[in-house]
């Protein structure tokens, strides 16, 4: 029998193609073959794609191949990828099929709900990969399936806690993702969550993949009856999860080269002694914002990109929380400052404190401001030596351990992954 051949169809920005590359090599490790799918401006962006045997490219035109400089017009750009993607993967699957390598299931990342309709029209397989928390899939399928006037209502009032079944700990609106508030502005976005979730209710077996460990979420794991949420993560490479391949340090979608000329002076500093702060590549801080966190920087703070670093010389996270680096995507399982922007992160922040407890939250002022004192004071509990900083550092090695142990061979993560790859590949 032939090894079964997936199509990942990734969103074009590198928080979702990222994981999906990562995704692709565990795949072809299991014997799989993967076509991979993204626009042709985040293909040409990859200044070094990921080349392992097993793995080709067919990028598609959404019109915007060297890029959209009007950020107001994104709902046209959505709207292009769509038409045009959906027209590309149509295609794709059935010249796969002329070739001999007919495309056995199609993963498809957030927003692309037009994926699972082509996947359908053609009567191939499909699956969901998610990459935030689980825990935030949840809030958004209940939000979407009765839940929607609570959420909404309760939200108006910061005091309300939100509860909902199966989940833990209580919410409330500071903690929801920012696309449920009443202040979003990119409803658009809202509704294509809301479309990938028709989507999955209309498959008469719809499964999720997760890029994240049933150690970690076992509750929002299991919290619906209607979906297979499928836990395969952590997804990131081997140099920062087990250092079985050190030369594994890249996802392969970089896009851009890295320099290396602050990688001797960084190993130079003692460990724990650097505070690597990141609001990621999306997030835009006003002046005085970026003023109030550049007044607590000093000879241990240190703004910088990662990659062939000792990293036992990182003390913490000053950071906006995309889901990769809560994962510890490169090895710094270390305590984190959260300083939510948006989308997924308030979400991810209360997970943090309350459940993982991994890092503390600052808090903004009426203004919406972080200002400068509770800046400093998060910095020194968290890099402090004091009872709460050990506590912190001791849960930050924890799920190290159990993210190693979800990955390895045989371990939860690996044996979720390969079931689904049998299960797919049964069907053919």
């Amino acid at each position: 029998m032939a090894p079964p051949h997936f199509l990942l169809v990734s969103y074009p920005a590198q928080g979702h193609i990222n994981p999906t590359l990562r995704l692709a090599k565990r795949l072809i490790q299991t014997g799989a073959q993967v076509t991979f799918v993204t626009t042709v401006y985040a293909q040409r962006r990859m200044v070094k794609p990921l080349s392992v045997c097993g793995l080709s490219f067919a990028p598609f035109s959404d019109g915007y191949d060297d890029g959209c400089e009007n950020k107001d017009n994104l709902h046209h750009v959505l709207s292009e990828i769509k038409r045009q993607g959906t027209l590309k993967l149509t295609e794709l699957v059935l010249e796969c099929a002329d070739q001999g390598r007919p495309v056995a299931c199609i993963v498809y990342t957030m927003i692309f709900d037009w994926a699972q309709e082509v996947a359908r029209r053609v009567q191939v397989l499909s699956a969901y990969f998610w990459n935030q928390a689980t825990t935030v899939f949840d809030i958004y399928y209940y939000y979407f399936n009765g839940y929607g006037d609570e959420v909404r209502n309760k939200s108006i009032d910061p005091s309300s806690s939100i509860e909902l079944p199966g989940l833990e700990p209580l919410f409330t609106s500071r903690d929801l993702p920012s696309f449920l508030l009443s202040s979003n502005k990119l409803t658009f976005v809202l509704e294509s969550f809301q479309k990938n979730f028709e989507a999955l209710s209309q498959d008469e077996n719809p499964k999720v993949l997760l890029n994240t460990f049933d150690a970690l979420e076992p509750k929002a794991l299991r919290a619906l009856d209607k979906l297979k949420l499928i836990g395969i993560g952590p997804l990131i490479p081997s140099a920062f999860l087990d250092a079985k391949d050190p030369t594994d340090i890249s996802f392969g979608g970089d896009p851009f080269q890295g320099s290396t000329d602050y990688i001797e002076w960084l190993n130079s500093k003692p460990k724990s002694s650097v505070i690597y702060i990141s609001f990621g590549s999306l997030a835009i801080l006003s002046k005085p914002q970026m003023e109030e966190i550049a007044c607590e920087r000093d000879d241990s703070t240190l703004v910088f990109p990662i990659g062939g670093f000792d990293p036992s010389i990182i003390g913490m996270f000053c950071d906006a929380l995309w889901v990769e680096f809560n994962l510890g995507e490169h090895g710094l399982w270390v305590p984190v400052v959260a300083f939510p922007q948006g989308t997924d992160q308030a979400t991810n922040a209360k997970l943090i404190t309350d459940m993982w407890k991994t890092g503390i939250r600052v808090w903004v002022n009426e203004e919406g401001m972080v200002e400068r004192d509770e800046i400093k004071m998060c910095l020194e509990i968290v890099m402090g030596d004091g009872e709460r900083a050990e506590g912190l550092r001791r849960n930050a090695e924890k799920w190290k351990e159990l993210a190693r142990e979800a990955m390895k061979n045989g371990g939860m993560s690996d044996n979720n992954l390969k079931a689904f790859v049998d299960e797919v590949g049964q069907k053919l």
